[in-house]
């Protein structure tokens, strides 16, 4: 996944229990704002893993849009394949990895829908293209080809013409994943790599050190 060789000014970073803050999403947050200033390509992009009704694992990216107390959150149509996946299935898994840093930090946890005032305030922000796009893909559904999708663009936009605000459609809004798991991953020399993970127990968290 990363390079055989780390760069000369990262073989020097060192991980340990002792060096982490107690709580996971303090500490995922200073990551993220390292992974932002150091200039990482789309640090906000992970991986949402999912399982399907056949039980098998499913896994794309999206975009984080938020974190605090109650977790990790990101928007999409409810109705498409992860939004059925995870209305069946409530449970999923997040990866981000920070190449360009060696870092890479895994989470796992129970998935619930964001109350309908942070949908729509974040849907508020979307470019109005993006809106338009939200109500015209019927997202995961098979189309005939790339006009359809577009005369579905066009209906749309005619729909909301002279309209400032593009209101949020019934069947997209937000999700937010509850911790239960949060691992960090930092790369070492000789594949020797750091590994520390938060385990939930209770109300708190318990701290240990994996073997690479």
């Amino acid at each position: 996944m990363f390079p055989g060789r780390l760069r000369e000014d990262y073989k020097g970073h060192a991980l340990d229990v002792a060096d982490v803050d107690r709580d996971p999403i303090v500490q995922f947050r200073l990551w993220f704002d390292e992974a932002v200033a150091e200039e990482t390509v789309e640090p906000d992009a992970m991986t949402l893993s999912t399982v399907d009704a056949a039980g098998n694992p499913q896994a794309r990216v999206v975009l984080l849009r938020g974190i605090d107390d109650r977790g990790f959150a990101f928007y999409t149509n409810r109705e498409s394949a992860k939004g059925r996946e995870l209305a069946a299935h409530p449970r999923a898994a997040l990866t981000f990895a920070w190449l360009e840093i060696y870092r890479q930090v895994r989470v796992t946890g129970l998935v619930s829908q964001l109350p309908d005032a942070d949908s729509d305030a974040y849907f508020a922000t979307r470019p109005r293209g993006a809106r338009i796009g939200a109500w015209a893909s019927p997202q995961s559904a098979p189309l005939r080809d790339r006009a359809a999708l577009e005369a579905r663009v066009a209906e749309v936009a005619a729909r909301f013409a002279g309209r400032d605000d593009v209101p949020r459609p019934p069947f997209w809004g937000g999700y937010v994943l509850r911790p239960e798991m949060v691992e960090l991953w930092q790369g070492r020399p000789d594949r020797l790599h750091d590994r520390i993970r938060y385990r939930r127990e209770g109300e708190g968290w318990v701290i240990e050190r994996l073997a690479p």
